[in-house]
């Protein structure tokens, strides 16, 4: 079922769905698994190569290579303006602390190093937002095996993607559409669909 929450189609498993990622578990496998970059847009793109200078010496030698290669991003095979990845798979922006898979980009940015978090496409994750031909925005619950551990802490702690994600989602709509979507959740409730 889909809900139109302002100007935003939203499906109703972001309301329904539990998720809490669980660095502890998954090691943030997310940013070395799959077979394309972060989906990314030119604003995006900008941002991160004005951080590149910054991040460039927790990046790998292969991300490294990669990058001056064909840059920051490529346009993948679905016509999707990603990040670059090694070998296929990995983000180029992949650095590591022991045994996790951590963001350079939002390492820097908490360290206070730059002022971009990172791309809004894996802020979000588990939603993935597409622009529809009318211009709106439609979001949806991308399930992925590889976050299972998140599945599974989310359902124990009861809660759902939109409370996990309110940061993000307050980013990229505002406070005024994440009250929006409280209320929406509100009214779902109220009539028995939560």
């Amino acid at each position: 079922m889909i809900v139109e929450v302002g100007d935003v189609l939203v499906s109703t498993e972001i309301f329904t769905e539990h998720f809490c990622c669980d660095l502890s578990q998954c090691k943030g496998e997310c940013c070395i698994e799959g077979d394309a970059g972060a989906p990314v847009t030119q604003e995006e793109v900008a941002a991160i190569e004005d951080a590149l200078d910054t991040v460039w010496p927790d990046l790998s030698a292969q991300a490294q290579s990669i990058i001056d290669k064909q840059g920051v991003a490529y346009v993948d095979e679905e016509g999707d303006l990603v990040t670059s990845i090694v070998n296929g798979k990995d983000c180029v922006f992949t650095c590591y602390d022991g045994d996790c898979c951590l963001c350079s980009i939002e390492k820097a940015q908490r360290a206070g190093k730059i002022d971009f978090i990172k791309p809004i496409s894996c802020a979000l994750y588990p939603i993935r937002e597409k622009i529809l031909s009318n211009g709106m925005s439609a979001l949806s619950y991308n399930r992925w095996d590889v976050c299972h551990t998140a599945v599974k802490k989310g359902r124990e702690i009861g809660l759902p993607i939109y409370k996990f994600l309110e940061g993000p989602l307050k980013r990229r709509f505002g406070e005024e559409w994440y009250a929006q979507l409280l209320e929406t959740a509100e009214a779902m409730k109220a009539e028995g669909y939560l």
